[in-house]
């Protein structure tokens, strides 16, 4: 099964962020055991170039790399998922009407993506039409962020768009939001379950970040079944302070 099988399905699902455009950061952490990345655009310096060559080796290594992209725009989710990304993760959805322009904006048809079969995700003009709308259908995994109150109220028409796979609560901006300091309230509690309760009622995936296995297990309750968890960044930090601690100790 693909990604977004395996996402529907139910099956636990683990990656991280990737914070460092780079090549060989990608190549190591196919090597894990993580089940994908999701490239940070959003947040992290990734360029055209850098996120191009990123793709390409994901898609080399029959790796699956998710992008978090800057925005929902036509244009954000157009060149990466022409670049080669299975997925994309569109923050700051907080209506159905958002819900349904990014569905649109990643899928093909009457007003969606524009088609070009000269891409690396089609293949470079190597491949019949009707065979890559086929793996769009089959691949292309589209999750709404949820990061504001309105997307919390909003979220069983989120869920319930034709064309979303899965939503993920953002639970540090969600927090922030919420006006409070930590991952910890009782607020982004009361969210996660009326997020998961939505996402189960209509068959999309409930995925969240957690900083360790310790927060996952936590969080257990609410449903999550995928999980991005920390970035290398932290876990380069965690192993080197360890190292060091224990050399030193």
């Amino acid at each position: 099964m693909n990604l977004r099988d395996r996402m529907l399905a139910g099956e636990r699902l683990v990656g991280t962020f990737l914070k460092t455009p780079s090549i060989e950061l990608i190549e190591i952490l196919a090597k894990s055991g993580l089940d994908f990345l999701c490239l940070d655009a959003e947040h992290a310096p990734y360029d055209r170039a850098r996120l191009d060559g990123c793709l390409a080796i994901g898609r080399a290594l029959n790796f699956p790399l998710l992008v978090r992209v800057p925005s929902g725009s036509p244009d954000d989710l157009l060149k990466v998922l022409d670049g080669g990304a299975v997925g994309v993760v569109v923050p700051h959805v907080y209506s159905a009407e958002k819900a349904e322009e990014i569905s649109r904006g990643s899928r093909f048809g009457h007003g969606g993506r524009g088609y070009a079969g000269s891409t690396r995700w089609a293949g470079y003009a190597t491949r019949a039409m009707d065979d890559v709308l086929a793996q769009s259908r089959s691949e292309t995994i589209v999750i709404a962020q949820i990061e504001e109150p309105e997307g919390v109220d909003a979220i069983d028409a989120i869920a319930g768009t034709d064309g979303i796979d899965g939503v993920f609560i953002g639970p540090a901006d969600l927090s922030v939001a919420y006006g409070k300091t930590d991952i910890n309230s009782e607020e982004l509690k009361a969210a996660m379950k009326k997020v998961g309760d939505a996402a189960r009622a209509h068959g999309t995936t409930l995925i969240t970040w957690v900083p360790n296995a310790e927060k996952a297990a936590e969080w257990d309750a609410f449903g999550f079944t995928t999980l991005v968890v920390a970035s290398e960044h932290a876990w380069m930090l965690q192993g080197a302070k360890k190292a060091v601690a224990d050399l030193k100790s």
